[in-house]
């Protein structure tokens, strides 16, 4: 009779016959992996952001850890049903090719999950930029668009699909590369979607949020021209740029849909429009899929 394969050295009938004696048998196979993982999608391309829930297979799991190929790790958030997710972002800038994502719980208790992130091509543009418009940009707002990737808030805001914001045509796409002044910028990639639209459209908030960073051209913001900043929590997060106008203060809580701004043309601009960079955890990823399905 064929071993039973969880218990090596112990056939069927010697665990029958051990039963009917009354003796208590162990089972030494491999422990019960604690949770379940849901990736979404499951066959992402560059640019996509990965959703990785994980639902415990019993009510003493704890939160999990999620890390991707053992050198980055991302934070969990419960979620309903006594689950938890994570965001993994990626970009244009990651290699292509095997990822493998590790759910990490109590102790020895890891799943490991390899996937296959899928290349994508981009277009490339070549940008003709003016003496007085290549070395734009102060230190007070670099220091305070990058202090704004970095926010990870508890709290989520959005809620389903995120909503375009702008009712302009669709400019420029994201991930475009391209060259300046005839040199290729290794390290660049479009990190966002433009709409182009008359100077004074408005722009609405794509998601609930908080107002986390507002900047004008007046306080230094040269590169970025006037811009709005809004949390959706969690590590999710909004940029708004080259507005005209700003119609919200720091701290507001938005909807979505509603106004908080006007297209424009201020800092580093060729034309009006309004630039929306979407931010998960600190990369810039593609905000198609948000608005096509959103994410939990």
């Amino acid at each position: 009779m064929e071993p039973n394969r969880d218990t090596p050295g112990l056939t069927r009938r010697s665990l029958l016959a051990a039963a009917a004696a009354g003796t208590t048998v162990v089972l030494l196979g491999r422990p019960a992996q604690a949770y379940d993982v849901i990736l979404n999608p499951d066959a992402p391309e560059l640019g996509d952001t990965i959703s990785v829930i994980a639902v415990p297979r019993t009510s003493a799991s704890t939160q999990p850890r999620v890390t991707v190929n053992d050198s980055l790790e991302y934070p969990t958030f419960p979620i309903s049903g006594n689950r938890f997710r994570a965001l993994v972002p990626t970009s244009p800038l990651d290699p292509p090719g095997r990822m493998v994502i590790r759910v990490i719980g109590d102790g020895s208790d890891t799943r490991n999950l390899a996937l296959g992130l899928k290349n994508r091509n981009f277009p490339t543009q070549r940008i003709t930029l003016s003496p007085s418009q290549s070395d734009l940009g102060t230190q007070h707002e670099f220091d305070r668009v990058a202090a704004f990737k970095n926010i990870v808030s508890p709290e989520r805001y959005w809620n389903g699909a995120m909503q375009r914001p702008s009712s302009g045509r669709t400019s420029t796409q994201y991930g475009v590369r391209r060259y300046y002044n005839g040199v290729f910028a290794q390290d660049y990639y479009h990190r966002g979607l433009d709409y182009a639209a008359a100077t004074g459209s408005p722009v609405t908030a794509p998601a609930a949020g908080r107002i986390a960073l507002i900047g004008r051209v007046a306080d230094g913001f040269e590169l970025h021209g006037n811009t709005i900043g809004i949390d959706h929590g969690q590590g999710v997060l909004s940029i708004m740029i080259h507005l005209s106008r700003i119609d919200v203060n720091e701290g507001d809580m938005v909807q979505p849909g509603q106004v908080i701004g006007a297209i424009g043309t201020t800092g580093a601009s060729t034309g009006p429009h309004l630039h929306w960079g979407l931010y998960v955890n600190g990369i810039c990823v593609d905000p198609v899929p948000w608005m096509a399905r959103g994410f939990e």
